[in-house]
């Protein structure tokens, strides 16, 4: 059974920088999908950022919001994924939620959250002056 733990999250003040972790316990990735879903207090839950790998190929997507600001990556070693977010802006505030998939999803699958097998426990980042 795969377990996904988050850390990471905390109160920042705008312009700020974080770092997220997601490691994978359980199970080894030799592909798949990784990556970050959020969700603001009433509001829809959201795509932040994924990471695709199968043999030696590896991927990033971004949502536009994000794009220019988070980078995500991974450590094959480590079964971790991480996503740095830099310049974060109150309207980042969110709970990010860890997703993973045990295969690399085709492109037009990583957008939905219905198509991750798992899910973390949720970080809650907070931007505010």
């Amino acid at each position: 059974q795969v377990q996904l733990v988050e850390s990471g999250g905390g109160l920042v003040q705008p312009g700020d920088s974080l770092r997220l972790s997601c490691a994978a316990t359980g199970r080894t990735f030799s592909s798949g999908t990784m990556g970050w879903f959020r969700q603001a207090p009433g509001k829809e839950r959201d795509f932040v950022a994924v990471v695709r790998w199968s043999g030696g190929n590896t991927n990033t997507h971004y949502a536009d919001s994000v794009k220019g600001r988070f980078t995500i990556s991974r450590d094959r070693a480590k079964n971790t994924a991480y996503l740095q977010m830099n310049n974060l802006k109150s309207e980042d505030t969110a709970v990010y939620y860890c997703v993973a998939e045990e295969t690399r999803l085709i492109l037009s699958r990583v957008w939905g959250g219905e198509n991750y097998g798992y899910w973390g426990q949720g970080t809650q980042v907070t931007v505010s002056s």
